[in-house]
């Protein structure tokens, strides 16, 4: 219980990732928020799982490409669990679809950008003022951000890349206030990002050409964010940790 009695905020933390995060947080004691864009069946599935294992969590609703959406998450944190937050995980994003250069208009770009970079400003600066010494924020960057991305993926990974260096700032920004902001960059994970986007047989080449010979599972990534919210890692900020099986080494 490395986290009992805190409140932590997990965006898009209805499915795969996102879901094994939130039930890794509320088994480690936490209170946690569960924000859902549009699947609201697997964010109650989620809830429900929750619950069953003795765990504390509410699900919220919310656009958090939004600042209007951000605000109502924040309220619903707020209502159920009072005004402290402890941990942020700004999970909620995705590639949206692969395109080469020649198809990427300006609107898709702003999609994409906004999708996983604009998210995890807005929370951040509606979150953070709440957030009392000790707590830990958790952005999720890619190695699509550190080595380029795969085959029409440019802006996906130009968008990760930027939320490498948005965590470096915040934390030297919040550090001073005692708050840590660290990113993780999974490589490939078993979850339906890969299902929808890559091709069974790359996903059979990637994993075999892995030093560890598989793909990742979402409870490996889910471990990892708890280490980063817990007082485990105090001196861990500004850091953004590899999680691909030794594909890719930073």
């Amino acid at each position: 219980m490395r986290l009992k009695d805190k409140v932590a905020i997990v965006t898009g933390g209805g499915r795969d990732i996102g879901r094994d995060v939130s039930r890794v947080l509320a088994r480690e004691g936490a209170k946690v928020v569960i924000n859902f864009a549009n699947d609201e069946a697997s964010a109650a599935e989620t809830l429900a799982s929750i619950k069953a294992a003795g765990g504390e969590a509410i699900v919220h609703r919310a656009d958090v490409t939004t600042a209007a959406g951000v605000d109502s998450l924040v309220a619903a944190a707020k209502a159920a669990y009072g005004d402290k937050i402890d941990i942020l995980v700004n999970l909620a994003g995705g590639m949206v679809e692969r395109r080469q250069l020649a198809d990427i208009d300006e609107a898709f770009f702003d999609k994409v950008m906004t999708l996983n970079l604009k998210s995890a400003y807005l929370t951040t600066r509606a979150v953070a003022p709440l957030m009392p010494e000790g707590s830990s924020i958790i952005n999720f960057s890619s190695q699509a951000g550190r080595d380029g991305g795969g085959p029409g993926a440019s802006i996906y990974a130009t968008s990760k890349g930027a939320l490498m260096t948005f965590t470096r700032s915040m934390a030297k920004e919040l550090g001073p206030k005692g708050v840590r902001v660290n990113s993780l960059c999974p490589g490939m994970i078993a979850t339906s990002f890969h299902d929808t986007f890559t091709k069974p047989e790359v996903r059979t080449a990637v994993a075999g050409n892995t030093p560890l010979r598989r793909q990742g599972r979402p409870e490996e990534v889910a471990e990892t964010v708890a280490y980063l919210a817990s007082d485990a890692a105090s001196f861990v900020t500004g850091a953004n940790i590899d999680i691909n099986g030794g594909m890719f080494f930073s």
